[in-house]
């Protein structure tokens, strides 16, 4: 049998493009294609782009010209594909290009250049397909697109309305990626809480019994799996409410990801996202009520079009109240298409940098204080990394998601290997981490 043909791939941008990646490496895989971790040894490159903001799009820009130029023969995908005449303007040498989640398109892009193999192996891809994630937590892609339609975004004329995976289709990928060694499953979309919305919540059979395509049940069922659950980019509709017992029951992870995005009334309803802070303020209040270990992550935007001084202290202010675990920032950039690109009062790029800087100062004290309060406590944690020289490990707790959140760093660790799920005790912090020791080596 001939050489297999060796593919190359670049993913940019969310954890929602990382599951676009894996999907197309797993379809290459099954016909045939092996691949390169470097541009010299693959036969072809593919590059999954972003093109959210325009910082995204010249990353993405870069990452062309860095393939073409090291290796020569580039498929473009992803986000940034929308903008078909951008990316063939300023790389005329792209072999195809392509827009998000069309895999087909890609998959046929590569068969042109590189046809497959006449007969692969059967076996060549495990059940769970490839992933591009450590083989202790998944990525779980729930739904595409979304129905809202933001100021200052433009996904949904890249991505399109929300569109719904059959719930059973959902859970069966779950349990695969369980079986094949996760422990962890964090749940994605665009916008998680709307699930099934465009479906009308239809029910699909699970191992013989009808499941409905809603957000809670959807809680439920995952809760049921033996893994940690963690929720991302979770629209905070009032149903949401439900799924915090689901918390305080130790069935899904105390963690919820809500990009709030601002605390002014005016900022968010020139956003147009939900405008009633003071609301939500109490919601989460009720919530820590009731599930007192959750954790709330979320992203905010300074220097909005027509953002005050008043409107970022009345922000600051709200992210001290509402106890923002772990806390991102952006500065406002407008983003071509966008309908905020209309509005007046642009804020000056210094005040935006200012608004940042004092927003993150402001997002470390609370962060360091609440992780103050874990201090003294046994917890448990995933193991992610393993440096025996310090003999330490960097681990994960309840509250901590992979690559945004901080880390429980684990002094003698006693052989521990990444995926090993086990109890510490606290015993130190500092603005993003916890500082824990083995309970056997107390």
């Amino acid at each position: 049998m001939s050489k297999a043909p060796k593919i190359g791939l670049v993913s940019l941008g969310c954890p929602k493009a990382l599951v676009d990646s894996e999907r197309i490496l797993t379809t290459l895989r099954a016909q045939g294609y092996s691949f390169s971790p470097d541009y010299q040894g693959a036969d072809m490159v593919i590059v999954n782009t972003c093109g959210f903001i325009d910082s995204a799009k010249a990353e993405s820009l870069e990452a062309i010209g860095e393939a073409i130029s090291e290796n020569g023969k580039v498929v473009v995908t992803g986000c940034l594909g929308v903008e078909e005449d951008l990316i063939r303007k300023t790389h005329p040498k792209v072999l195809a290009v392509s827009g998000p989640h069309q895999y087909e398109q890609v998959v046929e892009a590569v068969h042109n250049t590189l046809p497959p193999l006449h007969d692969p192996y059967v076996d060549l891809v495990p059940p769970e397909g490839l992933t591009l994630t450590p083989r202790h937590y998944s990525y779980l892609k729930i739904s595409e697109g979304c129905s809202n339609r933001c100021s200052f975004c433009i996904i949904p004329s890249i991505r399109g309305d929300l569109v719904s995976r059959p719930m059973a289709s959902v859970l069966y990928e779950a349990e695969r990626l369980v079986k094949s060694g996760s422990k962890e499953l964090l749940v994605i979309s665009q916008d998680t809480s709307a699930y099934g919305q465009d479906i009308k919540y239809a029910t699909s059979k699970f191992r013989g019994r009808d499941v409905r395509a809603k957000f809670y049940d959807m809680c439920a069922e995952l809760g049921e799996l033996g893994a940690w659950i963690r929720l991302h980019y979770v629209y905070p509709y009032p149903h949401v409410d439900a799924a915090i017992d689901l918390m305080a029951e130790g069935k899904i992870l105390p963690y919820l990801d809500i990009p709030f995005q601002h605390a002014s009334t005016k900022v968010l309803k020139s956003m147009r996202r939900p405008a009633n802070q003071d609301k939500t303020l109490e919601r989460i209040q009720s919530w820590r009520k009731t599930c007192p270990d959750l954790a709330i992550r979320s992203t905010f935007i300074v220097g909005f079009p027509g953002e005050t001084e008043e409107d970022f202290n009345q922000l600051l202010d709200w992210v001290s109240e509402a106890g923002i675990d772990r806390a991102g920032c952006f500065p406002y950039e407008p983003v071509a298409g966008a309908k905020a690109n209309d509005l007046d009062g642009a804020v000056p790029t210094e005040i935006k940098q200012d608004r940042f800087e004092r927003l993150m100062e402001r997002a470390q004290q609370v962060s360091a204080d609440r992780l103050t309060q874990k201090v003294g406590r046994t917890i448990e944690v995933l193991v992610d990394d393993v440096d025996e020289g310090e003999n330490t490990a960097i681990a994960r707790s309840i509250w901590d998601a992979p690559d945004v959140d901080g880390n429980v760093i684990i002094d003698h660790t006693n052989g521990l290997k990444p995926g090993d799920k086990l109890s510490v005790k606290v015993h130190d912090s500092d603005a993003y981490d916890l500082f824990a020791t083995q309970l056997d080596t107390q």
